[in-house]
């Protein structure tokens, strides 16, 4: 039996989603989400979506691209995933092999990729050259049977609104949702400067849920929010949680959270899922104060790349 990698085609999204999903099910998306994402990518994000195929069954997957949003440049990024029932037939090797060898040729001088934070993961990552950095934690909430805290009464002047009310011009969201960006703890980091990307990556991505993106607006100015993203069937997904920075210490992310989520438990989701960097103690009690529990860990590593001609770049 022979693994081959190729480019994915749209008839491949469902395949792609059952892999991920099978592998990662902490993470909530769609084939339709898959699709559009290969589809509406910046072009300097260099963006591909490879499988892994044997005897005509996708058993791996992988993100491949450039960081095009951080300041510095040729930050490359590959995502591997293996289906669990197919790991040891050089799947995953393929697919980070493959990788590395477009973002070389693109231009990139190092390549990034989340690890789950088990032993078998972390030692194909060493493996292959791959530096421990920032760990980050997968969490989950109960939404059918856990007890949500009651929505406290807004003080004076603090309004709650959907991002279905921004439809008509969703600009105040971008520049509240560039401003948390630019401060949320990464070691690749970005800035959000390019309006029409954002709405065609970001507003328009057909897994936001506006009706269940919170927002709360303070003497009508949008001062913090949290967007939902859903599988459209029982699986709920913060996006993004923020507070601008002239509103932070008021407890108006909070605020914005509970929101969304009575809005997502309303709605008929049961399962809510979020992230979170491990260093990020405020959003950590947040989601502590909750009831959102670990439920998996992931430790992002980092090589240098050999670009054709030149030694490697020394990190």
């Amino acid at each position: 039996m022979t693994v081959k990698v190729r480019d994915l085609l749209p008839a491949d999204a469902e395949d792609f989603v059952r892999v991920r999903r099978a592998a990662l099910p902490y993470m909530v998306t769609t084939a339709e989400q898959v699709v559009r994402d290969l589809a509406d990518a910046h072009p300097d994000r260099r963006y591909r979506l490879l499988v892994a195929e044997e005897d005509g069954e996708v058993i791996g997957t992988a993100q491949v691209g450039v960081a095009h949003e951080s300041p510095v440049p040729g930050q490359g990024f590959c995502t591997p995933y293996t289906h669990p029932d197919h790991r040891g037939r050089g799947a995953g090797s393929l697919l980070v092999r493959t990788a590395e060898e477009y973002l070389a040729g693109v231009g990139a001088t190092s390549v990034y990729t989340w690890v789950l934070d088990e032993p078998a993961n972390r030692a194909f990552a060493a493996k292959r050259g791959y530096e421990p950095r920032r760990r980050a934690h997968f969490l989950r909430l109960d939404l059918a049977h856990g007890t949500l805290p009651p929505l406290p009464d807004l003080p004076a002047g603090v309004e709650l609104r959907t991002g279905a009310d921004f439809a008509g011009d969703p600009r105040p969201l971008f520049q509240a949702d560039a401003e948390a960006t630019a401060d949320e703890p990464s070691d690749v980091p970005a800035e959000l400067s390019d309006y029409e990307d954002w709405l065609a990556t970001t507003w328009h991505r057909p897994s936001l849920d506006h009706g269940l993106t919170s927002v709360v607006v303070v003497d009508g100015e949008v001062a913090a929010f949290s967007a939902a993203q859903t599988d459209g069937e029982s699986r709920y997904g913060t996006a993004m949680t923020g507070t601008r920075r002239a509103y932070r210490g008021r407890g108006l992310a909070k605020l914005a959270k509970t929101d969304s989520l009575h809005r997502a438990r309303a709605a008929g989701y049961t399962d809510a899922y979020t992230g979170n960097d491990a260093g990020n103690a405020p959003m950590l009690a947040i989601n502590t104060w909750f009831g959102y529990t670990v439920c998996a860990t992931e430790v992002r590593h980092v090589r240098p790349l050999v670009r054709p001609g030149n030694t490697p770049t020394v990190l």
